[in-house]
C-alpha cells in the first residue's frame, strides 16, 4: 500500500492508518531528511526481527538506530551526558545518527550491543508518525548492503521493490542518496565514524 503525505501538512487521516499498521506490528518505509528508511514500532520486538531478517541485519553485529520526535523522550533510551547532550541540541534536528550508550527501556535485541543510535530527522512526516506512536520508530537506511540504489530515491519504485515485503510505503516525495553522518558519543571522545549529509557544527 502507497500513501501519499505531503511534509507542511500531513492529513491526520493518512498518519492514522500509518499509526495502526505500527500498533499492529507491521513494517512502513518512509522518508527522512536523508534517504528512505525502513522501521516499525521500535518496543515491538517481532516487528524489529522481522526487519532484522528482511535486511539481513544480525543485530549482534549492528548497530540499531531508533528515531525520536525530540530530544525530550532520548535519555529514556539513552545514557546522555551533558556536554553530548548539548552537542544533539546544536544539530537535531537534522541528517545525523548519534551512537550512545543504550538504558534498560530498549528490548534486549538493541542491548546486545548495549549501543543504539538515535535519529531525530529534519523531516515532519516521520517525527509526526513518532509523536502520534508514542514510541521511538526503528530506523534502517532502504539500501542494499552499503549501495544506496538510485531506485531508493523514488516512492513509487522502492513500493514496487518492497511493496510485497513491507506493510505500507509512504510517498513523502523524492529522497535523497546521501545518508547520515554517524556519531559515536559512547566513548570519550565524540568521533565521526561516516560523514555523510550533515555537517556536524561543535557544541
Amino acid at each position: 500500500m502507497l500513501i501519499k503525505l505531503y511534509e507542511q501538512n500531513p492529513s491526520q487521516k493518512e498518519i492514522d492508518k500509518i499509526i495502526d499498521v505500527l500498533k499492529d506490528g507491521g513494517i512502513i518505509i518512509y522518508p527522512t531528511d536523508t534517504v528512505y528508511a525502513m522501521g516499525c514500532d521500535a518496543l515491538n520486538i517481532r516487528a524489529v526481527e522481522r526487519i532484522c531478517k528482511i535486511k539481513g541485519i544480525n543485530p549482534q553485529k549492528v548497530n540499531l538506530s531508533i528515531i525520536c520526535n525530540d530530544l525530550s523522550g532520548i535519555s529514556e533510551y539513552a545514557k546522555v551526558s551533558n556536554s553530548v547532550f548539548k552537542l544533539m541540541k546544536k544539530n537535531l534536528p537534522g541528517p545525523f545518527t548519534f551512537i550512545l550508550n543504550a538504558t534498560n527501556s530498549l528490548p534486549k535485541i538493541y542491548k546486545n550491543r548495549k549501543e543504539v543510535g538515535i535519529r531525530v530527522p529534519g523531516n515532519t512526516i516521520i517525527r509526526t508518525i513518532v509523536q502520534e506512536l508514542g514510541n521511538p520508530v526503528l530506523s534502517t537506511s532502504v539500501r542494499d548492503k552499503d549501495d544506496i540504489l538510485e531506485y531508493s530515491t523514488d516512492p513509487e519504485l522502492i513500493e514496487e521493490e518492497y511493496g510485497k515485503t513491507v506493510d505500507l510505503v509512504i510517498d513523502g516525495g523524492y529522497g535523497g542518496l546521501e545518508p547520515s553522518t554517524v556519531v559515536d558519543c559512547t566513548g570519550d571522545e565524540i568521533e565521526i565514524v561516516r560523514q555523510g549529509k550533515g555537517e556536524l557544527i561543535p557544541a
